[in-house]
């Protein structure tokens, strides 16, 4: 068995055992799913149809972590933000929250909650600035290569793939810590979710979207097991 095969099957088997402290160090039902965040602004919230499913899929068929098999979706102000463990947000155009839907993100962040969002090419501008309304006092930093989210299942020594070439700008991987706790993980000039997508819906080969796939799985098991941390 290859060294990162053993590598794999270890980082799962640590992954199961905190899976229970982790539901119950989040103030919610504990649900396992993915639920997609619809904003308001101009952005096309909804793009990518098919990543999610997929990214989910992968989930199944590579962990034991019991993830609901659909994607939900949910807004800010809905009641049952807090039973996801998982945002994922994306899109090409502006993103706006509303002084409601501010407070709402940070007390869901920082009560465990971990958002994903990825810049669909567009959206990186209006992000910046609502993410500085919702932690004025901590801003987005590039997250080191040598933090679990590359390592806890798949191994990525240069941090996040390059899935689409728009204008020459490297992957980049940034995030706002809530203490030692990674909450939220912005994939820029990655194009992440649209990897996630069926093969076929773009010109880029198989081979980006299997790491595509890796660094999601990652990502997910993470939020699952994060919220153990003070």
């Amino acid at each position: 068995m290859r060294s990162s095969q053993r590598f794999a099957r270890w980082s799962l088997f640590v992954v199961c055992a905190l899976l229970p402290l982790a539901t119950m160090a989040f103030r919610g039902p504990g649900r396992l799913a993915i639920a997609r965040l619809q904003y308001e602004g101009g952005g096309d919230w909804y793009g990518n149809p098919s990543s999610l499913p997929n990214l989910i899929k992968a989930i199944t068929d590579r962990t034991s972590l019991p993830i609901e098999r659909t994607e939900a979706k949910v807004k800010l102000t809905d009641s049952s933000l807090f039973d996801y463990p998982f945002l994922h947000m994306t899109g090409h155009g502006e993103v706006k929250f509303s002084d409601t839907e501010v407070k709402r993100l940070r007390e869901y962040l920082t009560r465990g909650g971990f958002l994903h969002a990825d810049d669909n090419y567009g959206l990186d501008d209006t992000f910046r600035r609502e993410m500085a309304k919702v932690f004025p006092d901590r801003p987005l930093v590039e997250v080191p290569y040598s933090h679990p989210i590359y390592h806890l299942v798949y191994d990525f020594q240069n941090g996040p793939p390059k899935v689409h070439e728009h204008d020459g700008k490297p992957a980049k991987g940034y995030g706002i810590f809530i203490g030692n706790r990674l909450a939220v993980y912005y994939t820029f000039s990655t194009d992440l979710g649209n990897g996630w997508e069926d093969v076929g819906t773009y010109a880029d080969p198989p081979v980006l979207h299997e790491q595509a796939l890796r660094l999601g799985v990652n990502l997910f098991t993470y939020a699952a097991t994060s919220r153990v941390q003070p």
